[in-house]
């Protein structure tokens, strides 16, 4: 007969309890990152209509404070032409059809 080796039980918990932020942070961040994306669908609504017809179901990459947008076939490509002239700031991404949506669910 072998001699098994005593398993030990993993705590529940979290690995670092105290970097776990509290719900009015959670809800200022979600507030702003709807805000956000509010401010960049205004931006969307309004190029799209010009842009569909000769680019359509290509990525659109918008920065929402300055309102620039940047479009490319690919979304890699399309976020790295963001991301030289706006290093830290946020993007978002849609895509030029119908709904904007980049995927389907």
């Amino acid at each position: 007969m072998t001699n098994k080796k005593p398993v030990r039980r993993r705590q529940p918990g979290r690995i670092f309890p105290e970097f776990t932020l509290p719900p009015e942070e959670l809800a200022r961040r979600r507030d702003e990152r709807n805000a956000r994306c509010q401010k960049a669908r205004v931006v969307f609504d309004r190029v799209c209509p010009q842009l569909i017809n000769e680019h359509y179901n290509w990525f659109i990459v918008i920065e929402p404070n300055s309102g620039d947008y940047f479009i490319d076939v690919n979304d890699n490509v399309a976020e790295k032409k963001a991301r030289e002239k706006y290093p830290t700031g946020w993007l978002v991404t849609f895509r030029l059809n119908e709904t904007g949506a980049c995927g389907r669910i």
